[in-house]
């Protein structure tokens, strides 16, 4: 049984059709690289799964329970975290409280605040700081961190790197390697397709609301990849200037 199982997926910005019929199963320890331009539906699509977008048709069903009705709150109550883009810290709280925070409408589990200073060390001597002043990488880092506190069997990360230096970026992925490597379930959003190549063991590429490419990582080229995310032929894309 797949832990996430996303069937006929509709969501709509009033009149504009975000997500058209979208379809797709994430099985238990996987990780998924969402990937497409902007416009392409990716963080719709992942606000509907974690419930904090309502959906108008089509099923979310998680853990082989359907879950497309059930508020956000429940959501994160069952195994669901998402990590939105911007992060959304509660900036004039430490750390540690945006930690805490997010600790009571969780589960219990291994992750706590130390678990998580250990697995972003950058954040150890900022742990009292206030998050408004922290670095656009310790925002990161505090953002997967609180989306962890929750004990999620499902983690949705949405455009990781956005906004960030390289270093910053870099060190991101450097604490996020232990997630890849432990067998925790991660959806991914990520603009840079030779990092998300890199990371992911399968791609789902969007394209104007629909999923347009998918497979295993290693059995795509990044042509094909390239051809799918700008929506071209291969015979368009020999004619382009």
């Amino acid at each position: 049984m797949s832990l996430l199982a996303v069937a006929g997926l509709d969501v709509r910005h009033g009149l504009l059709q975000a997500v058209r019929g979208v379809s797709f199963e994430v099985e238990r320890g996987e990780t998924i690289a969402l990937i497409g331009a902007n416009g392409a539906g990716k963080t719709t699509l992942l606000r509907a799964i974690a419930g904090a977008h309502p959906s108008s048709g089509g099923r979310v069903s998680f853990s082989g329970a359907e879950v497309t009705h059930i508020p956000a709150h429940a959501r994160v109550g069952r195994g669901i975290a998402l990590v939105p883009e911007g992060r959304r810290l509660f900036a004039k709280m430490s750390v540690e409280e945006n930690l805490l925070l997010a600790r009571a409408a969780g589960r219990p589990g291994a992750w706590t605040v130390d678990a998580v200073m250990e697995a972003f060390p950058n954040l150890k001597a900022r742990r009292h700081a206030r998050a408004g002043t922290l670095s656009g990488g310790e925002q990161q880092a505090t953002a997967i961190g609180r989306a962890l506190m929750t004990n999620p069997e499902l983690l949705m990360l949405d455009e990781v790197s956005l906004g960030l230096s390289p270093l910053a970026v870099d060190r991101v992925y450097a604490s996020l390697r232990t997630l890849l490597s432990s067998g925790t379930t991660i959806v991914l959003v990520e603009q840079d397709l030779t990092r998300a190549l890199r990371v992911a063991g399968r791609v789902i590429c969007m394209l104007e609301g629909r999923i347009v490419l998918q497979g295993k990582a290693g059995d795509l080229t990044r042509e094909e990849v390239t051809l799918a995310y700008f929506g071209l032929d291969k015979k368009n894309a020999a004619a382009a200037p």
